[in-house]
Protein backbone atom coordinates (compact mmCIF):
# COMPACT_ATOMS: atom_id res chain seq x y z
CA UNK A 1 0.00 0.00 0.00
CA UNK A 2 1.52 3.23 -1.13
CA UNK A 3 1.54 6.59 1.52
CA UNK A 4 -1.16 8.40 -0.48
CA UNK A 5 -3.10 5.09 -0.45
CA UNK A 6 -2.92 5.13 3.41
CA UNK A 7 -3.67 8.58 3.84
CA UNK A 8 -6.70 8.23 1.75
CA UNK A 9 -7.76 5.00 3.83
CA UNK A 10 -7.39 6.66 6.87
CA UNK A 11 -8.38 9.68 6.51
CA UNK A 12 -9.82 11.03 3.67
CA UNK A 13 -12.38 7.99 3.59
CA UNK A 14 -13.83 8.85 7.59
CA UNK A 15 -13.55 12.78 6.92
CA UNK A 16 -16.01 12.13 3.40
CA UNK A 17 -17.73 10.10 4.94
CA UNK A 18 -18.89 12.56 8.01
CA UNK A 19 -19.48 15.52 5.47
CA UNK A 20 -22.23 13.80 3.02
CA UNK A 21 -23.23 11.44 5.36
CA UNK A 22 -22.68 8.15 3.94
CA UNK A 23 -24.05 5.15 5.57
CA UNK A 24 -21.16 2.98 4.53
CA UNK A 25 -17.59 3.43 3.31
CA UNK A 26 -17.83 1.86 0.29
CA UNK A 27 -19.75 5.25 -0.90
CA UNK A 28 -17.13 7.41 -0.40
CA UNK A 29 -15.96 8.76 -3.83
CA UNK A 30 -12.31 7.27 -4.96
CA UNK A 31 -9.89 7.64 -7.49
CA UNK A 32 -10.47 5.60 -10.65
CA UNK A 33 -7.27 6.16 -12.56
CA UNK A 34 -5.09 9.01 -13.94
CA UNK A 35 -4.68 10.05 -17.38
CA UNK A 36 -1.41 11.71 -18.94
CA UNK A 37 -1.70 13.16 -21.94
CA UNK A 38 1.05 15.14 -24.28
CA UNK A 39 -0.25 16.73 -27.59
CA UNK A 40 2.41 17.44 -30.15
CA UNK A 41 1.07 18.99 -33.64
CA UNK A 42 4.35 19.80 -35.03
CA UNK A 43 5.40 16.03 -34.15
CA UNK A 44 3.34 14.96 -37.57
CA UNK A 45 6.41 16.62 -39.30
CA UNK A 46 9.12 15.90 -36.96
CA UNK A 47 9.31 11.90 -35.51
CA UNK A 48 12.52 12.51 -33.11
CA UNK A 49 9.93 15.27 -31.27
CA UNK A 50 7.26 11.90 -30.75
CA UNK A 51 10.39 9.51 -29.80
CA UNK A 52 11.34 12.02 -27.36
CA UNK A 53 7.79 12.84 -25.58
CA UNK A 54 6.94 9.17 -25.64
CA UNK A 55 10.31 8.94 -23.45
CA UNK A 56 10.38 11.79 -21.46
CA UNK A 57 6.19 10.73 -20.62
CA UNK A 58 7.29 7.08 -20.05
CA UNK A 59 9.82 8.02 -17.80
CA UNK A 60 7.45 10.48 -15.89
CA UNK A 61 4.33 7.81 -16.01
CA UNK A 62 6.61 4.81 -15.19
CA UNK A 63 5.06 2.68 -17.98
CA UNK A 64 5.45 2.64 -21.29
CA UNK A 65 3.48 5.72 -23.49
CA UNK A 66 1.39 4.94 -26.25
CA UNK A 67 1.56 7.43 -29.68
CA UNK A 68 -2.23 8.90 -30.29
CA UNK A 69 -2.87 8.71 -33.95
CA UNK A 70 -5.32 11.59 -35.75
CA UNK A 71 -8.71 10.31 -36.19
CA UNK A 72 -9.73 12.73 -39.23
CA UNK A 73 -7.91 14.23 -41.93
CA UNK A 74 -7.76 18.36 -41.41
CA UNK A 75 -6.15 20.05 -44.73
CA UNK A 76 -5.97 22.99 -42.84
CA UNK A 77 -3.25 22.07 -40.26
CA UNK A 78 -1.41 19.46 -42.78
CA UNK A 79 -3.13 16.05 -41.22
CA UNK A 80 -3.79 13.23 -42.60
CA UNK A 81 -6.02 10.85 -40.95
CA UNK A 82 -3.34 7.98 -38.71
CA UNK A 83 -0.67 10.68 -38.45
CA UNK A 84 0.57 10.12 -34.53
CA UNK A 85 -0.36 13.82 -32.73
CA UNK A 86 0.73 13.13 -29.63
CA UNK A 87 0.91 10.63 -26.91
CA UNK A 88 -0.41 9.30 -23.60
CA UNK A 89 -0.59 7.13 -20.58
CA UNK A 90 -3.19 5.98 -18.22
CA UNK A 91 -2.56 5.20 -14.58
CA UNK A 92 -4.02 2.75 -12.33
CA UNK A 93 -3.63 1.33 -8.57
CA UNK A 94 -0.34 2.02 -6.91
CA UNK A 95 1.14 3.66 -10.08
CA UNK A 96 -1.82 6.09 -9.89
CA UNK A 97 -1.35 6.27 -6.11
CA UNK A 98 2.59 7.04 -6.64
CA UNK A 99 2.12 9.78 -9.17
CA UNK A 100 -0.33 11.87 -7.39
CA UNK A 101 1.88 11.64 -4.51
CA UNK A 102 4.39 12.84 -6.69
CA UNK A 103 2.63 15.47 -8.31
CA UNK A 104 1.38 16.99 -5.37
CA UNK A 105 4.21 16.78 -3.21
CA UNK A 106 7.18 17.19 -5.85
CA UNK A 107 6.07 18.54 -8.73
CA UNK A 108 3.62 21.01 -8.64
CA UNK A 109 5.43 22.62 -5.73
CA UNK A 110 8.61 23.52 -8.26
CA UNK A 111 6.42 25.57 -10.66
CA UNK A 112 7.38 29.21 -10.83
CA UNK A 113 5.71 31.72 -8.77
CA UNK A 114 3.22 28.35 -7.57
CA UNK A 115 0.21 29.27 -5.83
CA UNK A 116 -2.45 26.81 -5.70
CA UNK A 117 -4.24 25.43 -8.61
CA UNK A 118 -7.55 26.91 -9.61
CA UNK A 119 -10.16 24.17 -8.81
CA UNK A 120 -12.15 25.26 -12.49
CA UNK A 121 -10.65 22.33 -14.22
CA UNK A 122 -14.06 20.15 -12.96
CA UNK A 123 -16.11 18.39 -15.38
CA UNK A 124 -19.08 18.59 -13.49
CA UNK A 125 -18.80 15.06 -12.54
CA UNK A 126 -16.07 14.78 -10.43
CA UNK A 127 -13.32 14.77 -12.61
CA UNK A 128 -10.28 17.00 -12.49
CA UNK A 129 -8.44 18.06 -15.18
CA UNK A 130 -4.92 20.03 -14.78
CA UNK A 131 -2.82 21.70 -17.32
CA UNK A 132 1.01 21.85 -17.01
CA UNK A 133 2.95 24.30 -19.46
CA UNK A 134 6.34 22.31 -18.55
CA UNK A 135 6.79 19.04 -18.00
CA UNK A 136 10.08 19.22 -16.63
CA UNK A 137 8.91 19.73 -13.30
CA UNK A 138 9.06 16.01 -12.82
CA UNK A 139 12.14 14.93 -10.78
CA UNK A 140 12.69 12.02 -13.12
CA UNK A 141 13.56 14.04 -15.99
CA UNK A 142 16.95 15.96 -16.29
CA UNK A 143 16.34 19.72 -17.31
CA UNK A 144 19.48 20.10 -18.96
CA UNK A 145 18.73 17.11 -21.16
CA UNK A 146 15.10 18.36 -22.66
CA UNK A 147 15.56 20.06 -26.15
CA UNK A 148 11.86 20.75 -26.08
CA UNK A 149 9.58 21.90 -23.41
CA UNK A 150 6.10 20.14 -23.79
CA UNK A 151 2.93 21.00 -21.84
CA UNK A 152 0.81 18.16 -20.53
CA UNK A 153 -2.98 17.31 -19.72
CA UNK A 154 -3.87 15.09 -16.62
CA UNK A 155 -6.82 14.24 -15.91
CA UNK A 156 -8.09 12.54 -12.62
CA UNK A 157 -10.70 10.16 -12.90
CA UNK A 158 -12.54 9.50 -9.36
CA UNK A 159 -15.44 8.04 -8.27
CA UNK A 160 -17.92 11.24 -7.16
CA UNK A 161 -21.21 12.05 -8.22
CA UNK A 162 -20.31 16.27 -7.93
CA UNK A 163 -18.28 18.62 -8.31
CA UNK A 164 -18.42 19.24 -4.82
CA UNK A 165 -16.97 15.44 -3.62
CA UNK A 166 -14.03 15.46 -5.95
CA UNK A 167 -13.32 18.91 -5.05
CA UNK A 168 -13.28 17.72 -1.47
CA UNK A 169 -11.74 14.63 -2.22
CA UNK A 170 -8.77 16.15 -4.00
CA UNK A 171 -8.21 18.67 -1.16
CA UNK A 172 -7.80 15.49 1.51
CA UNK A 173 -5.30 13.80 -0.25
CA UNK A 174 -3.50 16.83 0.10
CA UNK A 175 -3.87 18.80 -3.78
CA UNK A 176 -2.57 21.85 -3.56
CA UNK A 177 -5.59 24.21 -4.57
CA UNK A 178 -5.69 28.26 -4.47
CA UNK A 179 -7.18 29.39 -1.03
Amino acid sequence: MTRLEKIYRDKVVPALQQEFNYKSSMQVPGLEKVSLNIGLGAASQNNKIMEEAVQELSLIAGQKAVITTAKKSIASFKLREGMPIGCRVTLRHDRMWDFLDKLFNFALPRVRDFRGISDRGFDGRGNFTLGIKEHAIFPELEIDKIDNPKGMNITIVTTAKTDREGKMLLDQLGMPFRK
